[in-house]
């Protein structure tokens, strides 16, 4: 497509700087045309130019005309109908640019609609206003040059101007809907995809989530510390655990009920969980009435430390347990271990050493007498 405007002697006002400027227009209409249907890689940047430039010029040739249509004393009638017109384009064009994503022949439309506007535009109000400026210069008042162009001009022509005028006005709004309508889809595509990415998190973290305990579970466990085994062994940094079991815990149940045992759980697992400080740190249920916990970047004396702490957080909460081995109270052993991950076998990471190391420590508390954390061993 070479053009889209084809400029003839029907399309000339008579007033030299506004033909000149149409001209321009015309120039600048074709350019976008001729970018729009290209099939080059770097089409958009060249169309991002030329929709720049024609905006920036279209806006300078409206102030020009209306500073010339206000100098020459046209009605304020005209000059206001002038002005809406030239309102009403600049929105149409960039409503129309910003949505073009969304159209099915969006160059077509567009060069469809900057065609029919300038020459609809030439052909109405602005040869209107020559005529009038003309009016006016030969000694009729502005109110008269109006009214004239109003009852003298040709009918025929008029009507046709005026019927034109009305599908230009039915086609704009019906535009405008469009848009609209489609930035209403974009929002709801975007809410829509907002609420499934949000039941995806959902999902994902149910999938990792202990149901009873609402501490991570034991698949989430192992890909944590696998993932904090394989960071430490490259940065030859520390991974500290802590297995925890609950004392006692099969004579609880058989004294107070499952269910009460169900809530017992959840209470020490909030009381080790609020120990933890750091979103490094995790505290899961690997199983039953035992719990673990991994401390990246933790020396042996800081696993020691949180356990201890652990164990007291427990204790302190004065759950009465009559059957327990231990005291009068729910208490729970605590198993330590902290090192750097060694290169296991087959590429692994060295958790496995880890929990088998922590898992020995744990038995270590309980065959010292429970209640209390116990580090593991050179020999463990």
């Amino acid at each position: 497509m070479d053009t889209s405007f084809v400029w003839d002697d029907g399309f000339v006002t008579g007033l030299d700087a506004v033909d000149e400027q149409h001209r321009a227009l015309v120039d600048l209409f074709n350019e976008l045309s001729r970018a729009l249907f290209s099939q080059t890689a770097d089409s958009e940047p060249v169309l991002a130019d030329v929709y720049a430039r024609l905006l920036a010029y279209t806006a300078y040739h409206f102030r020009e005309e209306e500073d010339m249509m206000a100098a020459a004393g046209l009605d304020p009638r005209h000059l206001e109908a002038h002005r809406m017109l030239h309102q009403q384009f600049v929105d149409q064009v960039r409503m129309l640019w910003t949505q073009r994503a969304s159209l099915a022949d969006a160059g077509t439309t567009l060069v469809d609609f900057l065609t029919s506007w300038l020459g609809l535009h030439i052909l109405g109000i602005d040869q209107s206003m020559a005529r009038q400026v003309v009016s006016v210069r030969q000694g009729l008042s502005a109110a008269q040059a109006f009214e004239r162009e109003r009852e003298t001009h040709d009918n025929g022509i008029q009507a046709l101007l005026k019927m034109i005028s009305k599908l230009y006005a039915a086609l704009s709004v019906q535009n405008a809907q469009l848009a609209e309508a489609n930035q209403h889809l974009e929002a709801r595509v975007a809410q829509r995809t907002r609420e499934l990415e949000e039941a995806n998190e959902r999902l994902r973290t149910l999938s990792r989530t202990d149901a009873l305990l609402n501490i991570a579970n034991r698949a989430h466990f192992n890909e944590w510390l696998e993932q904090a085994c394989a960071l430490a062994r490259r940065a030859q940094r520390p991974v500290g655990l802590v297995m925890i079991d609950v004392d006692c815990f099969k004579r609880y149940n058989d004294r107070y009920g499952h269910q009460q045992g169900d809530a017992c759980l959840q209470a020490v697992a909030r009381a080790v969980a609020g120990c933890v400080r750091r979103g490094t740190d995790l505290v899961a249920r690997y199983g039953g009435e035992e719990l673990a916990v991994v401390l990246p970047e933790t020396d042996a004396a800081g696993a020691q430390a949180m356990a201890e702490r652990m164990v007291q957080a427990v204790r302190a909460l004065d759950l009465p347990h009559a059957d327990s081995l231990a005291g009068p109270w729910v208490t729970i052993s605590a198993g330590v271990c902290s090192q750097v991950p060694n290169a296991a076998p087959g590429g692994a990471s060295g958790s496995a050493a880890l929990i088998a190391r922590a898992d020995a420590a744990l038995y270590a508390a309980k065959h010292q007498g429970r209640n209390r954390a116990v580090a593991a061993t050179e020999s463990s």
